[in-house]
């Protein structure tokens, strides 16, 4: 039976192997390249090998890998895609794996294609027959835009695992609760007219002008009522990204557009808070008689707060050393929860290193990365 490539050589294929994803259509590469890389390394391991199109987008696909009979073993998951890069800002190649001052330079080497050969590597002397309970390995579409590959996964209804890491880049220190998100735009529209005259028109802009008025208020009100010490920033945010209004100086403004990003903590439902949005701006849009549209940029992925007593907090407490902590960024884990599995976060890469140019993973975080995921295997699964 054939053998997949050494570590490095794992690495270096699958940063080879673009995987953008992008809202933008010429930016998006899909990741059914590095799908077929893993499903034929691990496949050559003895797993059993499943691939899940993503009915949206042909070249999308997840791959669910599996040793083992039953649900109740532990997923080793990450996501395949990475985020779109400026070959000009990089020192070198972002697609060509390079190798200086102890650390792999190259796109998705910390968020986080290394975790997947890293995974590869932990698993590659494990026989089914030995196994107790199954090992998983999940490799995920569309993390980065919309992350569809996990929405399709939840939408399945099937349970993969009792317990998950996934390997979101977190310096080996393991996350068991992080912030909710969801972007909205709001659109006013009022009426255009002469600037000489307030009169012959309805300023959009001076209505959205109060829309944000009542959202920072009801920010402070959020602030005040919701605090979670656990975490770095202890509040939920709310932050105004873009504006835009008017087309001229001497016309009054007809329409504006506001758009925001709001992170929730654990506790608090996504649905309910776009509601209360919405209602807040819906009061003032009435009382300057201004029509309001509303447009869910993105619906929302809900906070994680898997219990600090869960089995696999615990286990990657003990393993790696690390209490438990917070983090600010999100993560596919609130749908493997949702699905039945306890969920911890848990990778070697850094988040400060993830999106930027000359993106790297340390060089000294592997071997201890391979050691951990092993003694995870043994403790949950044999």
């Amino acid at each position: 039976m054939p053998t997949p490539p050494k570590l490095l050589g794992l690495i270096r294929a699958l940063v080879a192997t673009p995987s953008v994803s992008s809202f933008e259509a010429g930016l998006d590469h899909g990741n059914r390249a590095v799908i077929d890389l893993l499903a034929g390394w691990l496949e050559d391991l003895g797993f059993h090998i499943e691939i899940q199109n993503l009915h949206t987008d042909p070249a999308k696909a997840n791959l669910i890998a599996t040793l083992g009979q039953g649900d109740d073993g532990l997923i080793l998951a990450g996501h395949t895609d990475t985020v779109p890069c400026d070959p000009a800002l990089w020192r070198r190649d972002p697609f060509t794996l390079r190798e200086a001052d102890g650390r792999l330079y190259g796109l998705g080497t910390a968020d986080m294609k290394s975790f997947l050969a890293l995974a590869v590597e932990a698993v590659r002397d494990q026989r089914a027959g030995d196994l107790k309970r199954p090992l998983v390995l999940l490799a995920t579409a569309d993390e980065e835009s919309g992350m569809l590959g996990a929405r399709t996964l939840a939408a399945a209804g099937r349970r993969l695992g009792a317990h998950c890491i996934i390997g979101e880049p977190t310096g080996l220190k393991p996350i068991r609760q992080h912030k909710g998100v969801f972007d909205e735009r709001i659109r006013l529209v009022g009426q255009s007219g002469h600037s000489s005259d307030p009169a012959l028109g309805n300023s959009a802009l001076e209505g959205m002008q109060d829309v944000i008025g009542a959202l920072l208020a009801w920010r402070e009100e959020l602030q005040a009522r919701h605090r979670d010490v656990a975490f770095a920033v202890p509040v939920p945010t709310l932050n105004l990204g873009h504006i835009h209004g008017g087309d001229n100086p001497n016309r009054i403004c007809g329409a504006c557009e506001l758009t925001l990003d709001m992170r929730p903590l654990p506790g608090t439902a996504i649905p309910d808070l776009r509601d209360e949005l919405r209602a807040r701006v819906r009061a003032v849009a009435d009382a300057r008689g201004l029509h309001v549209e509303f447009d869910a940029i993105f619906d929302g992925l809900p906070p994680l707060a898997t219990p600090a007593d869960a089995h696999i907090v615990r286990l990657a407490e003990q393993l790696s050393g690390a209490s438990a902590g917070a983090a600010a960024f999100g993560t596919e884990g609130p749908y493997y929860t949702a699905l039945g599995s306890e969920t911890v976060i848990l990778g070697p890469g850094d988040i400060a290193q993830a999106h930027q140019p000359d993106e790297f993973l340390a060089l000294d975080r592997l071997a201890p990365t391979v050691t951990l995921l092993q003694q995870a295997i043994a403790h949950v699964c044999i």
